[in-house]
């Protein structure tokens, strides 16, 4: 499964609408930290096999969810489970760290 890609129109849908969990990565073209994660999310969302979900979402092009979740620094992951926000990882983290939050919800 790929990583896709949600925005402010189509993220109600695609993440709060969904069964299991779903991880949104808040990112930016001109962010370093972002490009260093993209790798271990692609695994991640590869290694799947549809108990969850990876989305990632251009906060340059979707203002108002990013303003909805008081997204301040990128990256910026917040993990939902059946569309209720339960965690959140900032900053550049490693994959198993990623994965270890991740499975908690699992």
């Amino acid at each position: 499964m790929a990583v896709g890609k949600v925005s402010d129109t189509t993220f109600e849908s695609e993440v709060l609408k969904a069964t299991g969990p779903v991880v949104v990565d808040f990112w930016a073209e001109w962010c370093g930290p972002c490009r260093m994660i993209a790798p271990a999310l692609d695994q991640l969302a590869a290694e799947s096999n549809g108990r969850y979900k990876i989305a990632k979402l251009n906060v340059d092009e979707n203002p108002r969810t990013s303003q909805q979740f008081g997204i301040r620094s990128i990256p910026t992951m917040l993990i939902f489970k059946n569309g209720k926000l339960v965690d959140q990882i900032v900053g550049a983290q490693p994959k198993q760290a990623i994965a270890s939050r991740l499975a908690a919800q699992l």
